[in-house]
């Protein structure tokens, strides 16, 4: 089975894929997810919105958080799963 950090989100299919298998893993690992709930996952999201710009200087240098992409979602999601 692939895991959703495997995904090469790029489009609205892969997107969809990517959430699939974010629930998916919410579902089997919930105990390793920072934010085991609705208003906790939120209010990371929220935030790591804000901070994902570093995440991209630092890892990713040509992408740019203000450029709307699947990918972008993607990756905002997938940091509100551990973001404190």
């Amino acid at each position: 089975m692939k895991d959703f950090l495997e995904i090469e989100v790029k489009d609205r299919q892969t997107f969809s894929e990517f959430a699939k298998l974010l629930l998916e893993d919410f579902e089997k690992n919930k105990e390793n997810w920072e934010n085991k709930n609705l208003g906790d996952f939120l209010e990371a999201l929220q935030r790591y919105s804000e901070d994902v710009d570093g995440y991209y200087k630092n890892v990713h240098p040509e992408l740019d958080a203000n450029v709307p992409t699947w990918r972008v979602f993607a990756d905002i999601l997938c940091g509100a799963t551990m973001y404190e």
